[in-house]
């Protein structure tokens, strides 16, 4: 596992939390597009969740841009980039890839709050963390692969 490198400001944790933000806008939109545009019979179970994925990555949104706030910083307005395909199972990885990025990052994050003593944002992280991996199984489940590992960069 590798360690993430220490924080050294409170801008430095505004900045990182921002690609977060970042990649949580980059979420809502995906599961907001795949949930409406994914076909299919055996996809309308997954289309359905993917759309309740996308008010779970609001909340998130909302949070980190708290916390961003609580820093003294301004939340980003800018996603990531939103990968599309017209192929069902490229989205489902698409999303798979997006949430593999995000555990990654909050698992770093998590880890930063508590080193410059801001335990209260790594509380927040835990809870929305808790969410991302849920996610990120229910798509591995919908794509058959079973006992997904989450590789630390």
């Amino acid at each position: 596992m590798n360690t993430p490198a220490p924080i050294t400001s409170r801008q430095e944790m505004i900045d990182l939390l921002n690609e977060d933000l970042a990649r949580e806008y980059q979420a809502i939109i995906a599961y907001v597009v795949y949930s409406q545009t994914l076909k299919g019979a055996e996809y309308k179970s997954i289309a359905d969740e993917l759309a309740l994925h996308a008010a779970e990555e609001l909340s998130h949104a909302i949070q980190i841009a708290k916390q961003i706030d609580y820093f003294n910083g301004t939340p980003t307005t800018t996603p990531k980039a939103v990968k599309t395909s017209d192929k069902p199972k490229d989205m489902l990885r698409f999303d798979l890839e997006n949430e593999m990025e995000t555990i990654r990052g909050y698992r770093q994050r998590i880890r930063q709050a508590e080193s410059m003593g801001e335990y209260a944002l790594s509380e927040v992280l835990r809870k929305i963390i808790a969410q991302e991996q849920e996610h990120f199984m229910d798509l591995a489940e919908a794509l058959g692969i079973d006992n997904p590992v989450i590789e630390q960069e």
